[in-house]
């Protein structure tokens, strides 16, 4: 016990100095590797956590102040930015801390043991072999730090600031209340909130689940051993996933305009008078059944593929219980094609809830009704562009992050019980 406990200290007392211990321990290749480590952190890491070398801010104080009392050129946006790359650059020099720490009271362990350090040789075969794995990662690493964590970062300390027209260049904390606004529908933006929130819940299941009836049911029909020409057929039913959906979405919208080709043929066959764009309802239902033309394809060629490694000893099997064509389907295909589409399943559900592109390129959001929505949204709008439209034209960008964070947090939570309780995700 006393031996480990000196062990310990020895490792904590030159930890400080990443380097240091393997000189002691005649490792000198990697005392050369350590030292690197010493001079990101005490010249590049701690100096700029205090604020030496930020182009405007104060380190990790920025984000106290998020330039309070700075001059009006200063932005709380880059001191906010700057803020968290402190942090990261400190976690990082914490993390060449431990690695240290662990790596000197190994090396003094097995000493102690008898066992002979490693020397450079044997080292970098250790490095080779047994942390290839980090090597490899260590640029998605980097990536994923400056790249995904800082902008991720930001937008959730965003949502707790009172960014808005008033306050571009100088915001402060202001806790929950985005939240609060949102939860409460308090103002035009929580009561907003609230209506785009049930028209998007709407849109993601009724789409998506026409979407996969569609492309199931395609799926069944081509996999039939009465129809001729399947290869035909199913070039057919892939093209909406072949072609570039936005280019499919706009000349939809060009058809679907007032004087478009598709309105003037559903007017000489239903006799009325339709204006689609221009009509919330009539918009909805056009949007709900392009998306499921669109996202079938998807699903079409998943269940071919699925559908075209299900045994035939199956079905004749069943065939030779009596078991009825609607049974054959209920208990062999079903359960099968589930089994193993469900988790893509799943994020067809989630795609289409942040389907932002046929939304805005079909009709911008609207058509707009200024009465429910005011100047921020269209009655086609569902949460995602709703974001849209809150930070780039209204700057809204607090409640903007706000509702981000509600998004992100409510997709993960579903995605997780939607995979966990997927029978795919319960046999693996």
């Amino acid at each position: 016990m006393e031996l480990d406990k000196n062990i310990s200290f020895y490792a904590i007392a030159t930890c400080w100095l990443p380097g240091l211990g393997q000189y002691l321990n005649k490792q000198y290749a990697k005392m050369a590797l350590f030292l690197l480590g010493s001079f990101f952190i005490y010249c590049l890491a701690i100096p700029y956590a205090l604020g030496f070398g930020n182009y405007q801010a104060d380190g990790i104080m920025s984000l106290v102040t998020l330039a309070d009392g700075a001059s009006k050129l200063d932005k709380s946006m880059i001191y906010m930015v700057e803020g968290i790359i402190s942090v990261i650059l400190i976690l990082l020099s914490v993390s060449i801390f431990i690695i240290s720490y662990r790596d000197v009271k190994k090396v003094t362990k097995d000493a102690i043991r008898g066992i002979r350090p490693k020397n450079w040789f044997e080292t970098k075969r250790s490095i080779l072999e047994e942390g290839f794995p980090y090597l490899v990662s260590l640029p998605a690493l980097v990536v994923i730090l400056f790249i995904i964590m800082v902008p991720l970062t930001t937008t959730i300390l965003l949502s707790f600031t009172n960014m808005d027209p008033k306050h571009q260049s100088k915001f402060q904390w202001n806790g929950i209340s985005n939240y609060l606004e949102l939860a409460t529908s308090e103002g035009m933006i929580g009561t907003v909130f609230w209506a785009i929130l049930s028209w998007t819940l709407i849109w993601t299941i009724v789409a998506t689940s026409f979407a996969i009836l569609l492309g199931f049911g395609l799926a069944l029909i081509t996999n039939n051993d009465r129809i001729k020409g399947k290869g035909f057929f199913r070039g057919v039913f892939i093209l909406p996933w072949a072609i570039p959906a936005f280019i499919t979405i706009m000349f939809f919208s060009i058809m679907f305009a007032r004087q478009g080709i598709l309105t003037q043929i559903l007017n000489a066959i239903t006799g009325l008078t339709l204006d689609i764009k221009n009509n919330p309802m009539q918009t909805r239902i056009v949007i709900i059944l392009l998306q499921g033309w669109l996202g079938s394809a998807y699903v079409f060629l998943l269940s071919t593929g699925v559908l075209q490694a299900i045994p035939a000893d199956l079905y004749e099997a069943a065939q030779i219980d009596g078991a009825t064509a609607w049974q054959k389907l209920a208990r062999i295909t079903l359960p099968i094609v589930l089994f193993q589409t469900a988790p893509l399943l799943i994020g067809q559900y989630t795609f289409n809830f942040n389907n932002f592109s046929i939304i805005y390129l079909f009709n911008g959001g609207g058509p707009f009704n200024p009465s429910v929505y005011g100047n921020l949204a269209g009655s086609t709008d569902i949460l995602i562009s709703y974001i849209y439209k809150l930070t780039m034209d209204n700057q809204q960008q607090a409640v903007g992050a706000a509702v981000t964070m509600i998004i992100s947090l409510a997709l993960m939570l579903f995605t997780f019980i939607g995979f966990k309780n997927s029978k795919a995700f319960k046999e693996d």
